[in-house]
C-alpha cells in the first residue's frame, strides 16, 4: 500500500495503524514537498516518493490511501484508479455528487475497491447500541452533533477551491450516522449553513432530516465551536446516548447512557481500534470482490445526501 500525501491525519491515525497492520504491507509515502516524504518515510520505515504520480506509478503498490484536502480527490482518486489501484480515500469521496457517481462508475468498471474512510463506523460501540436500541421501544428521533474548534488559518478547511467548510469535514459524520442508524431513505426537510464572509466557506451548520414514516434526524455540525462528537437514539420507552461517537481513542472504554422512566443506566463498552478495523474492512473488500456493489451504493448514498443538505440550506453569512 502507498499513501498519496502527508496529511495530519495520516501521520496521526493512518500511518502508524498501517505498519502494525497484518494484512498491509506500507510500500511508500508520497508528497510533493521531497523533504517531508523522506522525513515519514524514515518513520515509518517504507520508501519516500517526490510527487504523487510517481507513486501510482509503482508496480509494487497495490492500494493507496488517499488523504488530501477534498478538492483534490476527484483528481487523484481517478489516477489511482486508473493506474489499478484499489483505494482508500479519506472523507468525503468528493465535492459533489457528480463526481461521487463517476468515481464509483469508474471503480466498479475496473474491478477495484473503492471506500471512504468514515472509520468510526468499525468501531463495535455502534453495533452495541443497534443491540439495544429495543430498549427504547419505538425510534422517534434521531440526534446527533460533531463540532470542533477552529482549524488553523493556513488549513485548506478554509479553502472552498480545496473543498473546505465546516459541511464536507464534519458534518459528513452526522449524516453518515443518521443512515446507520435509520432505516430507508432519508429526506432533507431543511438545513442551514453560516457561511464566512472573508474566506466564504460554510463554518457551522444544522440539517433536519425525516424517514418516509416520519422518524427525524436532527444534525449539528460546525468548527467555530467547543469539542462534541455524540448521537442519541429517542424513542418511546427510552433514550440512548453515546458522548464519544466519532473519534474515540484506541484504548477509550466507551459509556453508553440508557435514560427509562426512573432508570438510568450506564454501559461501559469494551475499548476498540476502529482506526485498524477500517484498514481490515479495506483489506479485505481489496483482497475479495464480495461486497462492492453495497460499498458503492453507500458512497453514492452520503454523497447526495450531502449534496440535497447544501441545496436546501439557508445561507447565513458571518
Amino acid at each position: 500500500m502507498g499513501v498519496l500525501g502527508c496529511a495530519d491525519i495520516a501521520v496521526r491515525r493512518i500511518l502508524p495503524a498501517l505498519v502494525e497492520h497484518r494484512s498491509v504491507r506500507l510500500v511508500a509515502v508520497a508528497s510533493r514537498d521531497g523533504a517531508r516524504s523522506e522525513r515519514l518515510a524514515a518513520r515509518f520505515g517504507c520508501a519516500a516518493v517526490s510527487g504523487y504520480r510517481a507513486l501510482l506509478d509503482r508496480d509494487d503498490i497495490d492500494a493507496v490511501y488517499v488523504p488530501l484536502p477534498p478538492g483534490m480527490h476527484h483528481e487523484w482518486v481517478a489516477a489511482a484508479l486508473t493506474a489499478g489501484k484499489h483505494v482508500l480515500v479519506e472523507k468525503p469521496l468528493s465535492t459533489t455528487y457528480a463526481q461521487s457517481a463517476e468515481l464509483v462508475a469508474m471503480a466498479d468498471r475496473l474491478g477495484l475497491a473503492l471506500t471512504e474512510n468514515f472509520m468510526f463506523l468499525h468501531h463495535s460501540q455502534h453495533a452495541a447500541v443497534r443491540d439495544m436500541a429495543g430498549e427504547v421501544g419505538e425510534l422517534r428521533v434521531f440526534s446527533s452533533s460533531f463540532g470542533v474548534p477552529p482549524p488553523h488559518p493556513a488549513s485548506f478547511r478554509h479553502d472552498p477551491l480545496l473543498g473546505g467548510g465546516a459541511l464536507l469535514d464534519v458534518g459528513v459524520y452526522p449524516l453518515r450516522a443518521a443512515q446507520l442508524h435509520l432505516a430507508g431513505e432519508l429526506d432533507v426537510l431543511g438545513a442551514c449553513l453560516r457561511v464566512d464572509e472573508a474566506t466564504g466557506v460554510d463554518v457551522a451548520g444544522s440539517a433536519v432530516l425525516s424517514t418516509a414514516s416520519g422518524v427525524t434526524a436532527q444534525l449539528d455540525f460546525g468548527f467555530q465551536h467547543s469539542y462534541r462528537s455524540v448521537y442519541a437514539l429517542w424513542g418511546s420507552r427510552g433514550r440512548i446516548s453515546v458522548p464519544r461517537a466519532f473519534t474515540p481513542p484506541r484504548e477509550h472504554r466507551p459509556v453508553v447512557r440508557l435514560e427509562q422512566q426512573d432508570r438510568i443506566t450506564e454501559v461501559t463498552l469494551s475499548a476498540d481500534h476502529q482506526v485498524g478495523n477500517a484498514l481490515d474492512a479495506f483489506a479485505a473488500a481489496a483482497l475479495s470482490d464480495t461486497g462492492r456493489p453495497a460499498l458503492g451504493e453507500a458512497l453514492l448514498r452520503q454523497a447526495l445526501l450531502v449534496e440535497q443538505v447544501r441545496k436546501a440550506a439557508r445561507v447565513v453569512t458571518c
